[in-house]
């Protein structure tokens, strides 16, 4: 069973997300927040997997339940679900260490399948997220010093197939793309996590971005 939290300060929407999260027996709805701050509460409370949660909200936004839930240890999986899917939410909801973003007219299908894959620990993005993220990844922005030397420390392997991670590939394919077990590209992305200093795929792949890795 994977619980769920939902934050959203449209009644509307959270009444519409429940309908379709409980036609998925795995799926348990374990509360809903208003706000941002209501949510770090609701999260504090309740410890959920996965957390479906707006970016635009009164007295918190999701960009700062983001901010605050870094440091917290045993953090739940975070989907954002906007309206909005302009660069600077994207990346800064993602290099916050949300697992995805997904469009608010994403089919009902897709946003159970992302709650699941959240879950696994697999990236969670919509198609136009997606493009977006293309485009600011191959901009020419300057590249960040830090994350340059931190991606120095990868073998050769473990490089090949952080820049496949990052550009969205699963482990599965993954596997099939280098012929490699999912045992073994499981271990390398383990040790691509710790070494870029990032605990999950999507802040690994903006630290592959930011080390000029997709170039």
């Amino acid at each position: 069973m994977i619980t769920v939290a939902l934050v959203d300060d449209d009644a509307l929407v959270r009444t519409g997300l429940r309908l379709i999260l409980e036609s998925d027996p795995a799926l348990h709805i374990v509360g809903e927040a208003g706000d941002g701050r209501e949510g770090l509460d609701l999260i504090r409370t309740v410890t959920p997997d996965v957390v479906l949660l707006d970016i635009r909200m009164p007295v918190l936004d999701g960009l700062g339940v983001l901010e605050r839930l870094k440091s917290r240890d045993h953090k739940p999986a975070v989907i954002v679900l906007t309206t909005f899917d302009s660069d600077d939410h994207v990346l800064t909801a993602l290099g916050s260490g949300a697992s995805g973003f997904l469009l608010k007219d994403t089919e009902p299908d897709t946003i159970i399948a992302g709650i699941h894959a959240a879950h696994r620990g697999d990236p969670v993005l919509s198609p136009g997220v997606t493009s977006t993220l293309i485009e600011a990844a191959t901009r020419r922005t300057p590249v960040d010093r830090g994350a340059v030397d931190r991606a120095a420390e990868l073998t050769p392997r473990e490089r090949e197939i952080a820049v496949l991670m990052a550009q969205g590939l699963t482990n599965a394919q993954i596997s099939g793309q280098l012929h490699l077990s999912l045992a073994t590209v499981k271990a390398n992305l383990t040790r691509v996590f710790d070494k870029l200093g990032q605990d999950n795929r999507v802040g690994a792949a903006m630290a592959v971005r930011d080390a000029g890795l997709l170039r």
